[in-house]
């Protein structure tokens, strides 16, 4: 019994030695490669990984598509760029009396001055014509609108009501960059033309006028005072260049920027009335009386027709 187990062990120790181990080492290489699919899946994925850069090609080219929406909408907004690169060309000429009241004005004539195409130019004649600067005439074409004196002076009542009102909402909302603006603009004049010369009195009074406007916070009235001053622009050049006093109005509107800068409302808006009835008192003495509606067209003066031109 004994040999027999002793021979039973030895048996069994020759048959675990001789056991070989590969079922174990096989089901190992087995589950490695079972799981080897699972395990490269992330590289078998790699199409899928490479979707975001495909994605970022098609990001790009959806960048480029929209750099081609982009230069396609700069070719769109262009014409409107040009167009208000002509509309503040003629205007000024117009202001100006580069182009005089009752001119008629030939487009191909201004394209071929401004160097612009002629939508442009076209585009820019409609939005002076909404303003009241130019007039469409059927079968004849466009012509400078030629303001009477009746309604300059009635331009200059409707600025009385609203900058006078405008001015006291400045002295309210303009903040120290304002004020600094507002005198910057006197200072910039009477240092470069020393407060003498028409075109500089011109600008600034425009530029003044501007800027109190908008230190009022109120886009809707500013507008308005830019349209209804530039409309009373022409008359500076028409007729008020032979009696305006330049020191005198400068002087007013150095009044106004100290009220505005005391922070005085109610001062400021006594020199804002004196400062334009002085400029209706002088275009009403200049004509002799003061003419009711549709009086008789402001026309140009002897030094102005000099700057007539074929347009």
């Amino acid at each position: 019994m004994v040999q027999t187990r002793t021979e039973r062990t030895a048996r069994s120790k020759r048959k675990v030695a001789a056991t070989p181990a590969p079922p174990q080492d096989e089901e190992a290489p087995a589950a490695a490669r079972a799981s080897a699919p699972r395990s490269t899946a992330p590289r078998s994925t790699t199409p899928r990984s490479t979707t975001p850069r495909d994605g970022a090609t098609r990001a790009s080219d959806g960048r480029a598509t929209d750099g081609r929406a982009t230069k396609s909408k700069a070719r769109t907004s262009r014409p409107s760029s040009l167009s208000e690169h002509a509309y503040q060309q003629i205007k000024e000429l117009i202001l100006t009396l580069f182009f005089l009241p009752g001119q008629y004005l030939n487009e191909a004539a201004i394209c071929d001055l401004l160097k612009l195409g002629r939508t442009p130019v076209h585009q820019a004649l409609q939005l002076l014509q909404v303003e009241g600067l130019v007039e469409v005439v059927p079968r004849k074409g466009v012509i400078v609108r030629p303001d009477s004196i009746g309604e300059v002076v009635e331009i200059l009542d409707a600025r009385i009501l609203v900058e006078v009102e405008l001015v006291r909402r400045a002295v309210i909302n303009g903040t120290r960059e304002d004020l600094r603006e507002l005198a910057a603009i006197l200072d910039k004049t009477n240092r470069r033309h020393g407060g003498g010369s028409m075109d500089a009195f011109v600008e600034a009074d425009r530029a003044f006028h501007v800027k109190l406007a908008d230190m009022s916070r109120n886009a809707i009235l500013a507008d308005f005072v830019r349209l209804m001053h530039e409309r009373s622009t022409r008359f500076w050049y028409l007729h008020l260049w032979q009696t305006i006093d330049l020191y005198a109005a400068a002087r007013q509107h150095r009044t106004i920027l100290e009220a505005v800068e005391a922070r005085d409302p109610e001062r400021a808006a006594r020199a804002m009335r004196k400062h334009i009835d002085s400029l209706r008192e002088r275009l009403q003495h200049l004509v002799g009386t003061a003419p009711g509606r549709g009086g008789r067209a402001l026309a140009a003066p002897a030094v102005a027709r000099g700057r007539r031109t074929d347009a």
